[in-house]
């Protein structure tokens, strides 16, 4: 069945909106406006961080176009394919038009025509029409003109034309536009996504190993064009790549299988890498050949097609020993945990009177921490990528003489049974700040946040253990009241007041375990809280002091000396302590955790792509460079010459043109038009 006149004319229609000027050009404007977003909005990052940015209203229209992706979400490669279609059929259109015109002399203009250019010369000569002809020729050869003749009768049209080539400039600069765009999305996402439209792939978006990945989620190791990453600890081996792909990944696999067999990181004074390479040994399935290769930064793995760049580095799942102490109840009993970075660990915790369960995923172990601690600023855990900027040369930083290494520090993650999640970074060695050792604890809400610390003095055996007694004997009812008993005793005159005055003490000590200086000040009304504070701050500390002692007793210890240089050292550590359980109550985890030994594994995370697009690119370049030095330093010229006989010589007319009229153009003509009067006389 045939189709009919009025749907043909649609897709006449259609065809040629498609191949309109005004349609590339509208496309161009909106590839320009998402190139300024793209450029001024960082991609690729957490979402976290964009909702942190925008809001979560917003985020979520912004999410529907993929501006955090944009060259590679769906309307921006709809618009470059649709650019390609467009300049496609307008070169399809105009490209035979265009060569024709080229290699046409355009012979069959007519004597009368040449009269209405602007650029013309009319003159007699008494050499006959073979003369004239002759001379004409020799002209046009020494200027590197070609030309073709049409015999009229006893007049002849001589046609000359030189810079043709002008017109495929036009041809070479839409065929780059259009091969540099097919580069592009070869080299885009665009491949993958096709099969998983329309290839029956699905994304995994569940937690399982790569060996359990369904069929339809796995794409074709001959996939033509993909961008992966791999992460591969040391020792280990693997020959699959992940693709990110919405809201899963697909897992694309390798011609040939990687092993790390050493990472190897160079560091600044300021702790920053200063370089950092892979040690890998390659090996082809199908041929059983294996060999060795560094890569580093900017020198890639290149084998059958593929390309392995290092990207970054991570924590391969480095084995953690820790110490654990309750900061509920008055429970002290320490208890070690075995864990792994990247591997989650469940912990059961004495809140209490209950149990309570504890996911902790441990992030991170970050062996080599260089801080410069003379500043007002806390110290922050460097992200991967400050190490990769680093590298390539943008936060090297100078050298500090305040800068000092404070040992390793790892992080994690806990998830509580309401489901809420913190973040933490505890440090394995105690610090020196303000003239005192401590412990660092910092805690964040979020990964957008800075970390907040605490300060944990630290023990004459550099550990948090007296810390951690005295937090337990504050939850103790008897250990309190003794404590309150022995302050009382020591600051009053009389037998009467001592009663009331350890009341207060205990009663001072329960609220300030339970929710530190604000429970207290909470009791009060606001314009006395400042006059109880000034009562309730030394009370509870000597009451510490106290309760310090009574803990050192029960545990066999000596008492703390007070006189001297030794008794001002105690008081500097009741006082961080004093500091530190002020700020326990707005530390959200029920444990502390602090690093007893590790054993790292470093992990490289590479960037396997295969980009058949490269080359097509290079292509689309190439004409373009052609096509733009045809357009603009090649001139298209045509020159028309009719001879007639005349008398007994002849008469001769001439006609000379050009696509653009500029002032050379002009001063040509005018060359051109002097010669010509001298090759008639």
């Amino acid at each position: 069945m045939k189709p009919s006149h009025s749907a043909r004319r649609v897709d006449a229609d259609v065809i040629e909106l498609l191949g309109s000027m005004r349609f590339a050009v509208s496309l161009l404007m909106f590839i320009c406006v998402a190139s300024l977003i793209g450029t001024v909005l960082q991609q690729n990052q957490p979402a976290s961080n964009y909702i942190d940015k925008f809001g979560p209203f917003w985020f979520s229209i912004f999410d529907k176009f993929s501006i955090w992706h944009i060259y590679n979400s769906w309307w921006f490669l709809l618009i470059m394919t649709f650019l390609v279609v467009s300049t496609t059929i307008c070169l399809v259109r105009n490209a035979p038009k265009m060569v024709r015109d080229a290699r046409s002399f355009r012979e069959y203009i007519r004597g009368s025509s040449l009269r209405s250019f602007h650029h013309r010369v009319e003159t007699t000569t008494t050499a006959t029409p073979a003369e004239s002809l002759s001379r004409i020729q020799q002209w046009l050869n020494s200027q590197g003109y070609k030309y073709k003749l049409r015999q009229d009768g006893e007049s002849v049209l001589l046609a000359a034309k030189k810079g043709s080539a002008n017109r495929m400039g036009y041809i070479f600069a839409h065929a780059a536009i259009v091969v540099i765009c097919v580069g592009g999305l070869l080299d885009s996402e665009l491949p993958v996504r096709l099969q998983v439209w329309l290839g029956g792939k699905v994304p995994i978006t569940e937690n399982m190993l790569i060996s359990q990945v369904p069929e339809s989620g796995r794409l074709s190791p001959a996939n033509p064009s993909f961008r992966a990453n791999m992460m591969v600890p040391e020792g280990s081996q693997t020959s699959s790549g992940v693709i990110s792909v919405d809201n899963g990944v697909l897992v694309q696999p390798l011609p040939f299988s990687l092993k790390l067999n050493k990472f190897l990181v160079d560091y600044y004074s300021t702790g920053m890498p200063s370089s950092f390479k892979s040690e890998v040994e390659v090996t082809d399935p199908d041929t059983g050949k294996t060999f060795s290769q560094t890569i580093e930064v900017n020198e890639p793995l290149r084998y059958k097609g593929v390309t392995v760049y290092q990207s970054s580095f991570e924590d391969g799942g480095s084995k953690l020993e820790l110490v654990g102490y309750p900061l509920v109840g008055a429970g002290n009993q320490a208890f070690d945990i075995n864990a792994a970075v990247g591997k989650p660990t469940e912990v059961t915790v004495n809140s209490g009177a209950q149990q309570v369960p504890l996911a902790i995923d441990f992030s991170g172990l970050r062996v080599i921490n260089v801080e410069n601690l003379t500043g007002d600023e806390p110290p922050q855990p460097k992200a991967v990528m400050d190490h990769v900027a680093s590298v390539t040369g943008s936060a090297a930083g100078a050298k500090n003489a305040n800068l000092k290494n404070v040992g390793p520090s790892v992080q994690y993650k806990i998830v509580g049974s309401d489901g809420q999640a913190h973040e933490y970074t505890n440090y394995m060695l105690p610090l020196m700040l303000d003239g005192s050792s401590v412990f660092l604890a910092g805690v964040r809400d979020t990964a957008t946040q800075p970390y907040r610390y605490i300060r944990i003095p630290a023990d004459s055996d550099q550990s948090v253990k007296e810390f951690m007694d005295l937090r337990a004997a504050l939850a103790n009812p008897a250990l309190v009241n003794e404590a309150a008993t022995r302050f009382a005793a020591k600051n009053t005159n009389t037998q009467m007041q001592q009663p009331l005055l350890q009341k207060a003490a205990a009663g001072a000590l329960e609220t300030f375990s339970r929710a530190g200086f604000n429970g207290i000040i909470d009791r009060v009304p606001e314009p006395d809280r400042e006059k109880v504070l000034g009562f309730a701050v030394p009370m509870i500390q000597l009451s510490l002091v106290e309760l310090r002692d009574v803990v050192r007793e029960q545990a066999g210890k000596p008492t703390v000396v007070r006189d001297g240089e030794a008794g001002q050292e105690a008081d500097r550590w009741v006082q961080m302590s004093l500091l530190a359980l002020a700020n326990l109550p707005d530390y959200p985890s029920p444990i502390f955790m602090t690093l007893k030994n590790f054993e790292q594994v470093e992990a490289s995370v590479f960037q396997v792509a295969r980009s058949p697009g490269k080359n097509t690119v290079y292509m689309g370049c190439l004409f373009l460079i052609i096509g733009v030095f045809s357009m603009f330093y090649i001139r298209d010229r045509r020159i028309w010459v009719w001879i007639k006989p005349h008398h007994q010589g002849s008469e001769l007319l001439a006609a000379m043109t050009s696509q653009r009229r500029t002032l050379d153009f002009n001063h040509e003509f005018d060359r051109f038009k002097e010669a010509f009067k001298r090759l008639a006389t």
